[in-house]
């Protein structure tokens, strides 16, 4: 691989808040500072719930990776979503995002993780292609139905 990735600690959350912000901005996704610091703070100290992955330089990363974790009868043990990916604009389209969620599932799947979802804001033509690329696949008799709680 050479994009690395690294999994972001405390050490990070500065430059984890930054690109979280400018995700959401960019997404629509409504937040603010402090709800953004009280969500990404736990998973940044080991909380067993997700973790966070810096992609490139740990000084200016060009991006994150945010899997959270759940537990699954059916796929027999941990499961984990891709519940936010973000790459800076400037480097899209160059493999990363590819490099980056193979190398993430590999490191999961080694760790015991059953099978890796992921979350699509919405039915985007490009973006299912790229995660189907990746990997992905559709699961016969599945949706995912929110209640926001």
């Amino acid at each position: 691989m050479t994009t690395s990735i690294t999994l972001a600690g405390p050490d990070a959350l500065d430059r984890v808040l930054s690109l979280v912000e400018r995700n959401h901005s960019e997404i629509g996704i409504p937040s603010d500072d402090e709800g953004r610091r009280r969500a990404i703070t736990p998973l940044l100290n080991g909380s067993p719930h997700g973790a966070i992955w810096l992609i490139g330089p740990q000084r200016a990363p060009l991006g994150y990776v945010l899997v959270t974790f759940g537990w699954s009868i059916a796929l027999g043990g941990m499961e984990g979503w891709v519940d936010e990916t973000f790459i800076r604009p400037s480097v899209r389209r160059r493999g990363i995002g590819t490099e980056v969620l193979h190398s993430v599932a590999v490191a999961l799947g080694q760790g015991g993780v059953k099978a890796l979802h992921a979350r699509l804001p919405i039915p985007d033509p490009s973006l299912i292609a790229f995660c189907e690329r990746v990997g992905f696949r559709q699961r016969d008799g599945l949706l995912v139905l929110t209640d926001t709680l």
